[in-house]
């Protein structure tokens, strides 16, 4: 992601991702100057779209710690649903969180 005139304003793609099997994870982090304006919203939604009409992907995961509460917004306004709790799955630097599972499929949007 990058400001027109080519500020990096954070970074978006794809992890985990399964061809034959139809899915992806998609990843972002974005700088915190450029936090709350929608950017990762907006981008979240672009490189969706692109994933299940483009590439032909069938379900798209995204995952964030419940303790990042941004993540969980900027999931709803992109169209993915809350499919629940994964207890103590995700290791950061002050120990496991637990994970929220949202996810897009074909149809969706």
């Amino acid at each position: 992601m990058a400001r027109p005139g080519g500020e990096a304003l954070g970074l978006i793609g794809w992890g985990d991702i399964d061809l034959t099997g139809g899915s992806a994870e998609i990843v972002y982090w974005i700088l915190p100057a450029a936090r709350g304006g929608g950017v990762v919203v907006e981008a979240t939604k672009r490189v969706s779209a692109w994933a299940l009409n483009d590439l032909g992907l069938h379900r798209l995961r995204l995952c964030h710690s419940v303790a990042n509460p941004a993540s969980c917004r900027v999931a709803d306004k992109a169209g993915y649903s809350l499919e629940g709790t994964m207890r103590s799955a995700l290791l950061h630097a002050d120990g496991w969180h637990d994970e929220h599972l949202h996810a897009l499929v074909q149809g969706d949007i």
